[in-house]
């Protein structure tokens, strides 16, 4: 991952982190959708991101997102490498395949910094 992507992705992951530590699940929860589009295309980042959501809906008790970021986070490790549905934002009420609008600020990263980026 380009240094540049990885701070963006850093920094909605920490983001999410500290807003999971004092309880505030739902702006967690959208830190780490953005966190999923930037690092979708990367496995361990990839994964790491739907680990957090299931954490997410863990303590939410939400049955749906723990059943459905359980696979999510297995398909990460084995498919980032060969298709991702882009700018899918990874939640478990979104199917896996649907592409999705990439937010501006997010496609610019991408452009300059993602996998097939001409850097």
């Amino acid at each position: 991952m380009h240094p540049e992507l990885r701070r963006a992705y850093d920094t909605e992951m920490t983001a999410a982190a500290k807003l999971y530590d004092t309880n505030q699940l739902q702006l967690a929860f959208s830190h780490l959708e953005r966190a999923h589009i930037l690092g979708q295309s990367f496995s361990i980042a990839h994964a790491r991101t739907h680990w957090w959501m299931l954490r997410v809906g863990l303590r939410n008790r939400d049955i749906v997102e723990i059943l459905g970021q359980i696979p999510r986070i297995f398909g990460a490790l084995l498919f980032s490498r060969i298709w991702i549905p882009i700018g899918n934002t990874g939640g478990a009420r979104v199917p896996p395949s649907k592409t999705m609008p990439i937010p501006h600020e997010l496609q610019v990263l991408l452009d300059q910094y993602g996998r097939n980026a001409m850097n």
